[in-house]
């Protein structure tokens, strides 16, 4: 019942755009962090962004930085992920997931992926 859903992944060219979202069913999004996690092939999963809670402060790893933008809409129970100028290095199944804080290195909650493809 408590469930995350990432969409909006998909196949785009390199320098173009996709926003991708994190719904929430069965609990309230604005209680929690969300983090955004990717894993590209051959290669671990790794932390791409979070938002927090509190005061909706938010953290991006330095290879997205200026390029991604966090958000979140409260009343749509709904955290994106606005990705600008995508580069190949890009490519990666992308998830959400909802912890407490973006400091701990728990997060309770998982959505099952969304595929981006950056190629030309």
């Amino acid at each position: 019942q408590l469930q995350l859903v990432e969409s909006g992944g998909g196949l785009v060219q390199p320098g173009g755009s996709l926003r991708l979202s994190c719904a929430a069913s069965g609990f309230t999004l604005d209680n929690y962090a969300i983090g955004w996690f990717r894993q590209a092939p051959g290669k671990e999963r790794e932390r791409v962004s979070c938002i927090s809670s509190d005061n909706g402060s938010t953290y991006y790893r330095g290879s997205v930085k200026g390029r991604f933008t966090i958000s979140r809409d409260n009343a749509k129970n709904t955290v994106y992920l606005q990705m600008n100028s995508l580069k190949p290095e890009d490519t990666a199944v992308y998830n959400c997931a909802a912890a407490r804080s973006c400091a701990t290195t728990r997060f309770d909650y998982w959505g099952q992926g969304t595929q981006v493809t950056v190629s030309s």
